[in-house]
Parts: structure tokens; C-alpha cells; sequence
């Protein structure tokens, strides 16, 4: 998707514009990422994407140093012994790292961000949008949440990270862009937007928003259709009480939203320590900055 027509699906431009980390953990040139790489430029943003070299889903923290590539990337996006790392030969806001994706995400914090943006550190890290749903017990598993943990946890950057349940692997020059990738990266630009105008801190301290949208079918089509819910993201049969939100003290999980039909997007304030809902004041924090974009279900 090109530029252009990722800002014509955006209804207004970022009022801030900010230094984005970008991360997945189904490969750098896989779809999703790219179209929302693309609507988070078109915003505005100074976007850099360091993801891994192939689809490394389900590998939730695994950190190791990478190595020279003997074979090409996935979807032939990179040449065959083309060393541990690299870059699009044309876009140097475009990396691959030969690892798994929190080691991704570290070199784009620490190498790949700072050399493109004279020394500065990102202000926002961004994963996803991952090919299918993470919630609840998929959380502990997934390398899109891990990499969003280590930067919220590691780096102490604030993070979201996405996931579609539209299902469905493509490779970044898929033509035409299939409505389901378009939809998730304006919704997702969208909340990105929102968390930005909301001023700095734009989380709590070891905060990770975990945000999944369901499927892009039926009613479910236009970013318009969809609207954003609250959530936890396991159940709080033994924990604390939540902050007080649609007449209640407990919010609703991720799963029951995202299983319960509709076009709700599941928001959850995840603890970027141990990938479990936040349950303190942290909460009423988030929900301040939200409230106006949220519904009740």
C-alpha cells in the first residue's frame, strides 16, 4: 500500500507527530506490518520498522544475538548470506534482524532507530498487527507481546500491541491490498493517534496496551464500524477489584470480547513484567486517556 492511499483512509493527521519503533513477530515483510507502517507515515510519524528476517510467531521473549542468513528471507525480501542484519536497499526505515522478535525490536531501539533519528531514542513502540488474535492464554506465547513487553519493561517505552483475527499470511507487495489489512492499520493509526494526543507520559510505567481487533467480515468492514471496549486480559476471579467503568468494578476479558461477535476491539492494560492485566491505579490512568473513544458492552 502505498502512502498515499493509507492517507486517505486516515481521518485526520496525527496532531503530534512522534519517533516510532515498529516491530512483529510474523516478519518484516509480511502485510499487516507494512500497511500499518505505511498509515502510521502517512499520519505523520518518523516511523522505523526492525522486525525479524522470517515469521517467528509463538516465540514469545526469546533474545539471541543474530546470525548470517544462509538462505533469503521470507518472501524473498532479502538475499540469500546477506549477514546477521540489514535493510531495504532503498527505505533504511525498513530492517531485518536474523532473530526472534524482542531481539528485533532491541536492535531497532538501541541501533536502527538512533542512527536514523540523530542519536534520539523512540518515543512509542508499536507491534503488530499480528496475523490472528492474542488472547489471554496466547499472550505468554506470542513474540508481537513479547517484543511490546520488552520495550515497555526493558526500555521503558511506552507500547501497544496488535493483533487481527483476520487471518491469513501475505507478503508486503501483495496487490491488491486485501480490505482486512487497510482496516487494521487505520484502526490501529487510529489508537496510536489517540495515545499521542493524550499527552506525555503516554503510559504508565510497565504498562503495554494489548489491543485485538476482530475479523473484517460482514458488518465489520469500515474502521468506522468498529468500536473499543475495555478489557482484561485474563479473568479477575482472584484479583483486585478494576477501576469502576460501565457501572461496574470488573472489566470484561479480551476473549469474551473478541468471541462475543460484533465489531468490538478488545483494549486490555497489560503488566509489561509478566504480560497479566494491571490492576492498580495504573488502570484509572489509561481509562482517562480512552474514555472518550470507548464503549460499554
Amino acid at each position: 500500500m502505498k502512502a498515499a492511499s493509507a492517507l486517505a483512509l486516515l481521518p485526520v493527521l496525527a496532531v503530534q507527530a512522534v519517533r516510532i519503533i515498529q516491530g512483529n513477530d510474523d516478519g518484516w515483510a509480511e502485510l499487516y506490518v507494512r500497511s500499518f507502517n505505511d498509515a502510521l507515515n502517512a499520519a505523520g510519524h518518523n516511523v522505523v520498522l526492525s522486525g525479524p528476517a522470517e515469521n517467528k510467531s509463538g516465540s514469545s521473549s526469546r533474545d539471541e544475538e543474530p546470525k548470517d542468513r544462509t538462505e533469503a528471507c521470507e518472501y524473498s525480501s532479502c538475499p540469500a548470506k546477506s549477514g546477521p542484519f540489514g535493510a531495504n536497499s532503498t527505505r533504511p526505515d525498513l530492517n531485518w534482524v536474523n532473530s526472534y522478535p524482542v531481539t528485533a525490536i532491541k536492535y531497532g531501539i538501541n541501533t536502527f532507530g538512533p542512527k536514523l533519528w540523530s542519536g534520539k531514542a523512540p518515543e512509542l513502540a508499536v507491534t503488530g498487527p499480528n496475523v490472528g488474535t492474542n488472547l489471554w492464554v496466547q499472550v505468554p506465547f506470542s513474540g508481537t507481546v513479547g517484543a511490546a513487553c520488552y520495550a515497555a519493561h526493558t526500555a521503558k517505552i511506552p507500547a501497544i500491541a496488535f493483533s487481527g483475527a483476520s487471518s491469513g499470511n501475505l507478503a508486503w507487495n501483495t496487490s491488491p491490498v486485501p480490505t482486512r489489512s487497510l482496516v487494521y492499520a487505520e484502526l490501529a493509526t487510529i489508537l496510536v493517534n489517540h495515545i499521542v494526543d493524550s499527552g506525555k507520559p503516554y503510559l504508565p510505567d510497565d504498562v503495554f496496551l494489548n489491543v485485538n481487533f476482530p475479523k473484517v467480515e460482514g458488518k465489520c468492514t469500515k474502521a468506522s464500524d468498529f468500536k473499543w471496549v475495555l478489557t482484561r486480559i485474563n479473568p479477575g476471579v482472584l484479583s483486585a477489584p478494576d477501576v469502576e467503568w460501565c457501572g461496574d468494578d470488573r472489566l470484561p476479558t479480551e476473549t469474551e470480547v473478541i468471541l462475543g461477535g460484533g465489531c468490538h476491539i478488545s483494549v486490555s492494560i497489560g503488566d509489561a513484567k509478566d504480560k497479566t492485566t494491571v490492576n492498580d491505579d495504573r488502570q484509572a490512568t489509561v481509562l482517562a486517556k480512552l474514555k472518550d473513544i470507548l464503549v460499554c458492552v
